[in-house]
């Protein structure tokens, strides 16, 4: 392709020669152009028009930007509806995690003044996203779903809170787990289980001696089994001692921790020796009648700082907490003279 390029009547005519493939470089070029133009001018130049409202450009390009902006709003609701039904649908959850927390903490035994600091680090809702007048007063039930009209910015707000919920649930479970193993491990250690598993005989307390028929206090529970029954560690412990002691016989010490320790006497062998750990519900000896004793049976004592306690309040305490292992259940002590140190 030639072109001709020319300058007034006098100039001399120039001769250009352009190839196929020049022209349609150029002309691409050409187009490439208009369309970065046309796009700046309409992104720069019209929807600014349109927002900030110039009288004349406005006007004229309103009209044909306002199915854009319609259908841009409509995605953009549709969008806010479906998150604001995911969030109402998670803050419903999470109040229900709540609830459980609340009453898995009371059986803990976690009090309320424990949970404070929980309460204070994120409880408040953000302004502006309660939809029901007078909401935590009275009955009411159901998820919360913000409206369709809340903003982007709202519904963030109202995640990050519902993140610092889920937060502090999972604290106070974890409190709960801690302090359901504190009380786990604090009723290893101390004596829950009956040692043998028949009724109670003669209880702790005053009562007349079975040789000489004087008053005389009792200081144990008296398990009437025949000899070779097994016989329990009420606890877990560390074995005081295991040996011959004068009227209680063959007998053995567990010392619990905390100047708490269990005797367990008359018995016609121990399968434990000293310094050996034993744990809740391990058999450590066998009934007997060794020592000051009237016939076949265990004398179990409970000392607290070598004073001696009611065992039957330590195995109904283990029995209220639900002791899985104990079989049978302490009766009320009788006065009745039987078998005794």
């Amino acid at each position: 392709m030639d072109i001709l390029i020319t300058h007034g009547g006098l100039a001399r005519t120039r001769s250009m020669h352009v190839r196929p493939v020049q022209l349609w470089l150029i002309l691409s070029a050409l187009v490439a152009t208009v369309l970065l133009l046309s796009g700046t001018v309409y992104h720069f130049v019209f929807l600014k028009a349109v927002r900030d409202g110039w009288p004349v450009v406005s006007q004229i390009v309103g009209p044909v930007l306002g199915k854009d902006a319609v259908q841009r709003e409509r995605y953009q609701r549709d969008n806010i509806e479906a998150m604001a039904q995911k969030v109402g649908e998670l803050q419903a959850k999470l109040l229900k995690l709540e609830a459980v927390g609340e009453r898995v903490s009371g059986l803990a035994g976690l009090k309320p003044e424990e949970l404070r600091a929980l309460d204070d680090a994120g409880k408040t809702m953000p302004p502006g996203l309660l939809t029901q007048p007078g909401a935590g007063k009275g009955a009411g039930g159901g998820p919360f779903v913000p409206a369709s009209a809340h903003s982007g910015a709202q519904l963030d707000q109202l995640v990050e809170w519902l993140d610092a919920q889920a937060d502090r649930s999972g604290d106070v479970f974890v409190l709960v787990e801690s302090r359901l193993l504190e009380r786990r491990l604090e009723m290893l250690m101390v004596p829950s289980i009956a040692p043998v598993d028949v009724p109670v005989g003669s209880g702790f307390g005053f009562r007349l001696d079975p040789f000489n028929r004087r008053a005389a206090l009792h200081t144990g529970l008296d398990f009437a089994a025949p000899t070779g029954t097994p016989i329990r560690a009420a606890a877990g412990g560390r074995v005081l001692e295991a040996d011959r002691d004068g009227a209680y016989g063959l007998s053995l010490q567990i010392d619990h921790g905390n100047g708490l320790v269990t005797r367990y006497a008359h018995a016609s062998q121990i399968l434990v020796k000293p310094g050996e750990v034993v744990r809740r519900g391990q058999e450590v000896a066998l009934v007997g009648s060794t020592g000051r004793s009237t016939g076949p049976h265990l004398h179990f004592e409970v000392l607290l700082g070598g004073v001696p306690q009611d065992p039957a309040k330590f195995l109904a305490r283990g029995e209220s907490l639900g002791a899985s292992e104990r079989t049978s259940a302490a009766a009320t002590p009788s006065t009745e003279p039987r078998k005794s140190r």
